[in-house]
């Protein structure tokens, strides 16, 4: 179950939306390598070169979503409690490191922005405030908890955690 990749709905959706997108995108490519296939000889047509490299590209991503969607947990983050740091919720914290406040809103894969603050738990850090001891335990308000980010470790106090509103 480490290895599962937890999601909410909402990265399902958009997956999904991603998936539809490919497919459409899957039969334009076959159209264009039936065109270049008109301009003579393969061995040295660059547009049949072009369009089975823009193939093989498209059906890889379809194949690394399909693959995510098959194996990952979906969860409901609209029902979460906040007393654990968790997917649906926004987590005030206090950099110990730093001596500054931040807050993070815990978000699934898809949806991450770390410029607004919206984490998902696979990054360093939603990772060290939704796994506290790597079976999925998340964080309580007043927990030290620290990230191994890019920047070097960070340890944080938990000091509020509250659900998040869509």
């Amino acid at each position: 179950m480490a290895d599962t990749r937890i999601l909410t709905f909402k990265d399902k959706k958009n997956y999904e939306e991603q998936l539809e997108q490919l497919n459409a995108e899957r039969k334009k490519v076959a159209e264009e390598i039936q065109i270049a296939r008109g301009f003579g000889d393969l061995s040295e047509n660059a547009e049949y070169d072009a369009a089975k490299a823009r193939e093989a590209e498209v059906y890889g991503k379809i194949n690394e979503i399909q693959g995510i969607l098959n194996t990952a947990q979906f969860i409901d983050d609209s029902d979460v409690s906040s007393d654990t740091c968790a997917l649906g919720t926004v987590v005030r914290v206090l950099d110990m490191t730093n001596n500054e406040e931040d807050e993070y809103t815990l978000v699934g894969y898809t949806e991450s922005n770390p410029f607004e603050r919206w984490i998902s738990n696979e990054s360093p850090i939603g990772k060290a405030l939704t796994d506290t001891d790597g079976k999925g335990t998340g964080a309580r308000v007043g927990d030290i908890v620290e990230a191994n980010t890019p920047g070097g470790i960070v340890k944080m106090k938990v000091l509020g955690i509250r659900k998040r509103e869509e």
